[in-house]
């Protein structure tokens, strides 16, 4: 598997623990906490706010970190969303 592929992997990931639910999953947690889709937008500021701070502290580890968790909390609120991987692509060829 190519590095350009890692993200679509991860989306396939998310998605099959949306549907599978396991229960040592954390991904899953997020899916089924008993805040909903509140806990997820938090995790977004979250992350967010760390990208940011990582940059200000100019960083390189530490904002590759965060952005990997920001993308990554990102697809988990797409497919909360019953979005996919094709909607953002289209939304940012659009922008092209």
């Amino acid at each position: 598997m190519s590095d350009s592929d890692i993200i679509d992997e991860l989306f396939a990931v998310i998605e099959d623990r949306k549907e599978a639910l396991p229960e040592d999953s954390y991904t899953a947690s997020l899916f089924s906490h008993e805040k909903g889709e509140n806990a997820v937008l938090e995790k977004l500021g979250e992350e967010t706010t760390e990208v940011i701070l990582a940059a200000k502290d100019d960083d390189r580890g530490e904002i590759a970190a965060e952005s990997a968790d920001l993308i990554y909390h990102l697809l988990v609120l797409l497919s909360m969303k019953d979005m996919d991987l094709d909607d953002l692509r289209s939304e940012l060829r659009e922008r092209r």
